[in-house]
Order: C-alpha cells, then sequence, then structure tokens
C-alpha cells in the first residue's frame, strides 16, 4: 500500500536534503537552549524561558483515544475552525494514535493527510487501525527529534494537538516546519491552556498564548488569530511573517 511504502521513501528524501541546512540551524540555535533542574516532568532543558516536557511515550496512546475526548476538548469543532478543503495537504505532527488523522482524512479526499511521529509505534497503531484501509490518502511519516522529514513547499495546513510543548528541539521543528508549508500555509497550534487554571492538566503540559507567540515568532511565524472556542486549549493559527 502506497500509504506504508512512503515513510522509509519520505524519511530518506528529506533528510538527505537537509543534513546541510540543519547543520547551519543548529549551529544558530544552540544558544537558545539552557539547561537546569525544573519539574519532575520535564527534561531540565529551557527554551525562552519555558521547560521542554517529556514526551508522552506509545504507553499512553489509551488516553489519546478516551471515550471522554470529544467531551473535554471539542475535536469536532477543532476540525471545523480548520476550515479543510478537499484539495487541502496537511500535516499532523505528533500524529499518536491517529485520532484527528482520519477525521481530517475525510475530509480532504482529493488531497493527503501526513501522519507524523518521531515513535514508530505509533505509526503503526495508525496502520493496523481497521480505518486505515478505507482511506487513499493517508501517507505515514517517521519525523526525529529535529525534523519533520516533510517535502518542501507542499503543505496548506500543519496541525499540532498538545505535542509542541514536548518537542526537544523546537526551534529546529518549527523551521522545519516552516520549509514544509506553502507560502500562504497555517499552523494550528494546539495546547492546553496555561492562563486557566481550571484546566485540569499538569502545568508544564500547559502553554500560554504569550509564551508561543514568542516562540513561533523566532522562528519567523505570525500569530493570526487565538480561536477561543475549545474548552480546554488555545486554537492558535500562525502564518508566516
Amino acid at each position: 500500500m502506497k500509504n506504508f511504502y512512503s515513510i522509509t521513501l519520505l524519511c530518506f528524501l528529506s533528510i538527505g536534503g537537509s543534513f546541510s541546512s540543519f547543520g547551519q540551524i543548529q549551529e544558530n540555535v544552540s544558544r537558545d537552549y539552557t539547561y537546569k533542574k525544573g519539574d519532575f516532568n520535564g527534561i531540565g532543558k529551557w527554551y525562552l524561558g519555558r521547560e521542554i516536557a517529556y514526551v508522552m511515550g506509545f504507553e499512553g496512546i489509551n488516553w489519546l483515544e478516551r471515550s471522554s475526548r470529544e467531551k473535554e476538548e471539542n475535536t469536532s469543532k477543532l476540525i471545523k475552525n480548520m476550515n479543510i478543503k478537499a484539495t487541502d495537504v496537511i500535516a499532523d505532527i505528533g500524529a499518536g494514535s491517529g485520532y484527528h488523522v482520519f477525521k481530517m482524512a475525510s475530509l480532504n479526499y482529493k488531497g493527503d493527510v501526513y501522519a507524523v511521529d518521531i515513535q514508530p509505534e505509533m505509526l503503526n497503531a495508525i496502520l493496523r487501525n481497521p480505518k486505515f484501509e478505507k482511506y487513499t490518502n493517508i501517507e505515514l511519516v517517521q519525523g526525529d527529534e529535529k525534523s519533520v522529514n516533510l517535502p518542501e513547499n507542499t503543505f496548506d495546513k500543519v496541525l499540532m494537538v498538545d505535542v509542541y510543548h514536548e518537542f526537544s528541539y523546537p526551534k529546529e521543528m518549527i523551521l522545519s516546519i516552516k520549509k514544509a508549508l506553502k507560502s500562504e500555509g497555517k499552523i494550528y497550534l494546539i495546547e492546553y491552556r496555561m492562563e486557566d487554571t481550571s484546566v485540569p492538566i499538569k502545568t508544564i503540559h500547559k502553554m500560554s498564548e504569550k509564551q508561543a507567540i514568542k516562540e513561533l515568532e523566532a522562528a519567523g511565524f505570525k500569530l493570526d488569530k487565538n480561536i477561543g472556542n475549545l474548552p480546554w486549549q488555545h486554537c492558535m493559527v500562525f502564518s508566516k511573517q
């Protein structure tokens, strides 16, 4: 199936074309990171004043598929916020179990949804999901800590749901996403609201709008809007400056 075999091909094509550029990026952004002990659930690495959280492992996949998720996050509303067109090419970074991937694939039936994850177990879970066989427009891509391993100037929309705060190299990742986006492409950054103490999520797994703007502006993005219609999360839309 084309979806499965594209994993290795996309990884090698993207990595091969980006070794030199990412070497330059690493040299430029290494000074942005500091190291000190912080939250128990943090990795002790800080970016622009924010401690980076540990990645949720494959063992937590059931939490992504919990029955209460629609009620808690209004994921249907999130998908509507994206205004997905039939021909859109979309990347879900940190796709996990494919929870949002399958919802989007039914809408952009003339385009493609690239499910990107650093954990091969997550990609295998998507591949084994019975829903996968229903779609011909889902591509599986294994990313790494510094790159989404996606083709340049290809994507209309990039979705990140509660994953950006776990990136070990956030600036490199955003610069990688920037290359993959078309000139008018959008990032949909979904993060639990730091500003709202009633949101029952650990602090290190939340982000404020102010912090998100600070970090994405550093990579050449601007906030277009923050759609305030989700129960627990920011729905921030960024475009290239």
